[in-house]
């Protein structure tokens, strides 16, 4: 996988949260972090974006692989 460097602006307290995230060693790192609140964020709007029918479960796979 390919990554890109993106500078993003957070408040401080967010900044908090996420190094407490890594101090409990949920993440190895700030970026992984932000990487799974982003992915997350996507395939919430993906998901939101599918029809209703009854191989909704592979759908969301192949949108998840794409992430």
């Amino acid at each position: 996988m390919t990554t890109v460097i993106t500078q993003v602006r957070l408040p401080k307290g967010i900044v908090k949260e996420v190094d407490k995230l890594v101090t409990k060693g949920l993440y190895t790192n700030k970026s992984d972090v932000i990487r799974d609140a982003i992915r997350k964020l996507i395939l919430e709007q993906q998901i939101g974006t599918l029809k209703t029918n009854l191989d909704s479960i592979s759908e969301v796979r192949v949108a998840r692989t794409k992430l």
